[in-house]
């Protein structure tokens, strides 16, 4: 399984923050399609799809889609499918731009931490009721949704697991950990066998909260409760926050994570383990070489009272102002087939959102592939909220100050819930 970088570049593109006013114009390009929104929410033509229906994907997905979409044209020979590759680092400004001028495609690709924010500006339609939220994994289907509504499908996923060296846990004598007890050993038993570290955790700067929550949810947390409301400085929080700063307080992980020598390092024997997603299978290889695959292995997080993750990836979704609406949720409808995804899975790489997917040999057939779909399961998603850009950038840093010492874990939990409340959630 090689899977690419770019997802490096998908997690920075997601912490921006949408700023562009939507107005209200549309695209006229004179497309055949009339499927659109009314009284009883997105609804999808019987037959196969016409016209011409525009998409935007990004980074490497963008280049890749025209031969998923050939298959779409061949089964639908009326249709034609035109696809715009957009750099991820210009993604949010161009999209932003497009809602702002009514110039928008039919389809668009969104990272899912961006999904609130399009919906703010009114740029996504709602998702139709034909398209089953059960068919895919919980957390992703979570991103789509925005106060109560979901606003597109989930196309791919990823997660995090533990990466660590084999050598050095067999000389070390230490099992894949089960439960957070046996990290802490597991870690420590990495530096006896020669590592200088036993793992790395995120400890400063963007993406620290998105390393730091799964241990909050492993520990029982939720960052909103059922009617919407913030419960960061629960218990949980304290707890988490006490044993994710430990790991740096012991000396069983760097005070200060360098990311750019986290792989070599991890090569180099002198850190045994970290956090991440599947696209570093790529990056360790690409470095190290084919060979090094016998040196490293991946399992899932272990739980405290539950398993959890962090879940990512990207959805599809139809603008607002599409200009063919039907044929577009045709073409989503077909890119989320359970055996689409796995075409695109071996097109791409990209892990299928679509559970069924896993069951294809293709998949089930590949022991480390197994443990993301197992870790999928219970991953989790933050909150779709317009202000959880900024919230997050707030728990960062209350984090990193946990982590340095400069909060108790207790001051650094109601500092976290003060923050998401004075923010609001923005859906107001």
């Amino acid at each position: 399984m090689i899977i690419t970088s770019r997802r490096a570049a998908a997690a920075t593109a997601s912490t921006l923050v949408l700023t562009v006013a939507l107005t209200a114009c549309g695209r006229d390009d004179g497309d055949a399609g009339s499927g659109g929104t009314d009284d009883a929410g997105t609804q999808v033509s019987e037959g196969p799809a016409t016209g011409t229906v525009e998409v935007w994907a990004m980074g490497t997905e963008g280049e890749l889609l025209p031969e998923l979409a050939e298959q779409f044209e061949a089964d639908n020979p009326d249709v034609t499918v035109e696809v715009t590759p957009v750099p991820w680092e210009s993604a949010v400004q161009k999209i932003n731009t497009a809602m702002a001028t009514g110039e928008v495609p039919d389809v668009l690709q969104a990272g899912t931490t961006l999904m609130s924010g399009f919906v703010e500006l009114g740029g996504l339609a709602e998702t139709p009721d034909s398209i089953d939220s059960e068919a895919f994994f919980p957390g992703a289907w979570d991103t789509t949704v925005v106060d109560g509504t979901s606003y597109g499908v989930p196309w791919y996923v990823e997660t995090r697991v533990l990466y660590y060296r084999t050598d050095l846990a067999e000389q070390a004598g230490v099992d894949e950990p089960q439960t957070w007890d046996e990290l802490k050993e597991f870690a420590a038993g990495m530096q006896d066998a020669g590592a200088e570290h036993g793992i790395a955790l995120q400890t400063n700067g963007d993406g620290t909260a998105l390393m730091y929550f799964p241990f909050y949810w492993q520990a029982g947390g939720e960052i909103v409760d059922d009617a919407g409301e913030f419960t960061l400085a629960d218990d949980a929080q304290v707890e988490a926050l006490d044993f994710y700063s430990s790991f740096m307080a012991d000396g069983l992980a760097p005070q200060t994570l360098v990311e750019d020598e986290k792989v070599q390092d991890f090569i180099d024997g002198e850190l045994g383990a970290f956090v991440s997603g599947p696209w570093e299978r790529s990056n360790l290889l690409t470095t190290a070489g084919d060979d090094f695959a016998d040196k490293f292995a991946v399992t899932a997080l272990p739980p405290d009272e539950q398993a959890a993750s962090f879940i990512g990836g990207s959805n599809l979704a139809v603008t607002a102002e599409a200009a063919n609406p039907d044929a577009a949720w045709k073409f989503v409808e077909f890119a989320t087939d359970p055996e689409v995804q796995v075409d695109w899975f071996e097109i791409s790489n990209d892990l299928p959102a679509v559970q069924a997917s896993w069951d294809d040999e293709a998949l089930a057939g590949d022991e480390s592939l197994a443990v993301y779909g197992e870790a999928l399961e219970t991953a989790r998603s933050t909150p779709a909220l317009p202000t959880w850009s900024e919230i997050e950038h707030e728990l960062n840093l209350v984090i990193e100050q946990v982590v340095n010492g400069q909060l108790e874990p207790e001051e650094a939990a109601q500092q976290m819930q003060d923050a998401a409340t004075s923010i609001g959630d923005g859906l107001g």
